[in-house]
């Protein structure tokens, strides 16, 4: 019986002890939480895609709490959530500018003179290493392999006819499609823009319309038209200045390709 009774006293004296060393190391190693980083998490959706150029939504919400980050830096929420974190920051947030993915190119089957047949990895980045870089003359357009529809969380870009195109209904310009393109045509525009150029295509004119019945040749009919000096031939591209832009339609009217398109 004594025994018994000695060992519970031990284990009892073990447990306390045990108990104590934990409330001392809770104490001693405890990590302080901001309260502001805990309420700007709320707020964020949570996707962690990392659009925001940082790790998560954990690490994202540190950063704003710090001032490291604007509070209308999660592309995912938006304006809606900017103004739920401007209120616990206590700061007033600029309204963001939504902007979406473009992609500067289309070159379909039907349109671009196709120069071989492929059978292999589909995958842009295998594809672009390649002499003459897939199926189509041009090579500067889209490859059509679908790098980009694999890095997209959000199903917000497919291939059709040869050429990625993009449901601005779900894009959220996080980015990645831009940074999965071995090609570098597509890049992230307001998405209040009317009017955009879709040809990447560097080449002089009698090679483009060798290549593409729908490629920028650089004619400068655009330029000349335009009142408000928003859009210019540069490296025998158009190229529009979205800023300048008022979407009157007029540089779209009078290209010969019909490249400048509505979106």
């Amino acid at each position: 019986m004594g025994m018994i009774i000695a060992t519970i006293l031990v284990l009892v004296v073990v447990g306390l002890l045990i108990g104590l060393l934990l409330v001392f190391a809770d104490e001693s190693f405890a990590v302080e939480t901001d309260p502001k980083a805990v309420a700007v998490r709320e707020c964020l959706p949570g996707n962690n895609c990392g659009a925001c150029g940082h790790a998560g939504c954990d690490a994202m919400a540190e950063a704003i709490a710090k001032g490291e980050a604007p509070v209308n830096g999660c592309p995912v929420g938006g304006a809606a959530v900017a103004e739920q974190i401007s209120a616990v920051m206590g700061v007033s947030a600029d309204a963001m500018e939504k902007k979406v993915a473009f992609v500067k190119c289309a070159g379909t089957c039907g349109v671009t003179k196709l120069h071989s047949n492929y059978v292999g990895i589909e995958s842009c980045e295998a594809v672009a290493g390649m002499p003459g870089k897939g199926i189509k003359s041009c090579q500067h357009g889209c490859l059509g392999y679908g790098s980009c529809v694999k890095a997209c969380q959000f199903e917000a870009i497919h291939i059709e006819d040869g050429v990625a195109k993009v449901d601005r209904s779900k894009c959220v310009a996080c980015g990645k499609c831009v940074e999965a393109c071995p090609q570098r045509i597509i890049e992230l525009v307001p998405d209040k823009s009317v009017y955009a150029v879709q040809c990447a295509s560097i080449e002089k004119g009698p090679v483009v319309k060798q290549q593409c019945s729908v490629g920028c040749f650089g004619c400068m009919l655009c330029t000349r038209q335009c009142e408000h000096d928003a859009i210019h031939v540069v490296n025998n591209l158009a190229k529009i200045d979205y800023e300048k832009c008022t979407g009157c339609g007029k540089c779209a009217e009078k290209c010969p390709a019909k490249i400048i398109r509505m979106r």
